[in-house]
Formats: structure tokens, C-alpha cells, sequence
């Protein structure tokens, strides 16, 4: 469920609340806290405290805090939680590619590593028809790694708009993650930063730009799924940053 929210009220205000955990996460956080009574009611006060903090990170890997996503009919937001670790321009995965995807001429990728702190809910970055849902399995590399695109078990999707342009999006698993999960399947009608899919522990996201529109994230950025703009459709003024 959406809400709109304006920021033109006065007197408008939020409160800050503890982000949910997600109902995929449940299962281990509960897990991870039964084992943390056993140990303490074993007597077994070490091991005890090193479970009471697996388990709060449990808790905090499976958050799924609320975002509040900019409206704008040009807006490409970020599809994950993380650091913006490569911008380069690359051929779209075989498996999104053609007539009826992403096409065969190269497209600028903007890549998103999340560290197992970040949260791993991902959403998708504009608004429209899920028409490619692709899972490939593969090795479990690096995902920090460029090869790891090619090699590793990722998920595809590319979405349309109404207007007919179509915007890719690639999880990909990591050294530690080992399961992609989709929230959402072909046809699906989808709203930006609406929820499709996670990747447990550690892991990245590919996001490829129609032809034309550069970022409006820089190296070393970082961002937020659903709320940072990555691109505005048809933008094509490059971006300069300082890091202080």
C-alpha cells in the first residue's frame, strides 16, 4: 500500500519509527533467537552475547523500512540500498537484450554494491509492466567484481512504461549470497520503488539507462531504493563531484 505524502503542508511533520523486518526474514530472526536462549539458559554466557548480536543483525539485515519516492514522470530512482561502485557503458545481458528487451546497442550500467549491512529489499525503478523476468544460476563471485554480471546467479527484469520505454534492472548474488527471491512475476503491474525482490547477504544491482540519459549518481555515491535519483529520462548533462 502507497500514500502520498506532500511536503507543501504547514505543519506538516513525521515521526521516526523502527523499520518492519520482513516476512522472509522472520524465520531466521526467530532462529537466531531460540538458539540465543538455549545458550543462556545453558549457562553458556560467551557464546550467549555472540548469539544476542548474530541475532540483532538478523533482525537489521531483514529490515524493510518505509520509503518515501520522489513523483516525476522522467525520475529513474535506485532499485537498491548502497554504494555506487561502477558507471560504464556495456552491452545489455544477452537475457534482456533484443527487440523485445533492451536492445543490442550498449547502454550506460550504473552499479550498486550492498554490503550485508545495507538493506536488501529491492525495488524497481520506474513505473510499468514487468515484461522480462529471467533467473540465471551461476557461480557465487565477488559481486563487487565486473565478471560477476556475467558469471554469477543473477535475476533480470525489464520493465515498460506506457510509452513504451523500457528500463533494465539485474540482482546479482555475491561471495555470501546464495538465494535471489522475486516478490512479483511476468506481466505484474508495477509502481517506482514498489518492491520486487531480495538477495540474501550481500550481493549487487545493475541498472541500465535508456539510450540518451546519463546518471545523476556519481562514484562512490551513495543510495537509497526508491527514494535517490539515479537518472532523469533523456538528461544527458554529466555530472562532477568532490569527496570531502
Amino acid at each position: 500500500m502507497s500514500t502520498t505524502i506532500s511536503s507543501n503542508r504547514p505543519g506538516g511533520g513525521i515521526k521516526w519509527r523502527w523499520p518492519a523486518v520482513h516476512p522472509e526474514g522472520r524465520k531466521f530472526l526467530l532462529i537466531a533467537a531460540v538458539v540465543t536462549l538455549c545458550f543462556w539458559l545453558l549457562g553458556w554466557e560467551i557464546a550467549g552475547w555472540l548469539m544476542l548480536g548474530l541475532t540483532i543483525w538478523v533482525g537489521a539485515f531483514f529490515r524493510d523500512p518505509v520509503r518515501i519516492t520522489p513523483v516525476g514522470a522522467d525520475l529513474i530512482v535506485a532499485p537498491a540500498d548502497g554504494l555506487v561502485t561502477q558507471i560504464a557503458e556495456v552491452p545489455p545481458p544477452p537475457e534482456i537484450a533484443g527487440p523485445d528487451g533492451l536492445g543490442d546497442a550498449p547502454l550506460l550500467r550504473v552499479s550498486i554494491f550492498m554490503s550485508v549491512f545495507d538493506v536488501h529489499i529491492n525495488r524497481t525503478p520506474i513505473a510499468g509492466t514487468l515484461r522480462k523476468l529471467a533467473y540465471i544460476p551461476g557461480k557465487f563471485l565477488n559481486a563487487d567484481l565486473d565478471k560477476a554480471s556475467e558469471d554469477n546467479e543473477r535475476q533480470h527484469f525489464v520493465v515498460e512504461r506506457a510509452d513504451g520505454l523500457r528500463v533494465g534492472f539485474t540482482q546479482i548474488a555475491g561471495l555470501v549470497a546464495r538465494r535471489i527471491l522475486p516478490f512479483v512475476s511476468m506481466g505484474t503491474q508495477l509502481e517506482t520503488g514498489q518492491r520486487v525482490g531480495l538477495i540474501r547477504f550481500g550481493s549487487r544491482v545493475d541498472v541500465y539507462l535508456p539510450a540518451g540519459t546519463t546518471p545523476q549518481v556519481l562514484l562512490g555515491q551513495r543510495t537509497l531504493a526508491g527514494e535517490t535519483i539515479v537518472a532523469r529520462i533523456g538528461e544527458n548533462g554529466a555530472l562532477d563531484g568532490v569527496g570531502q
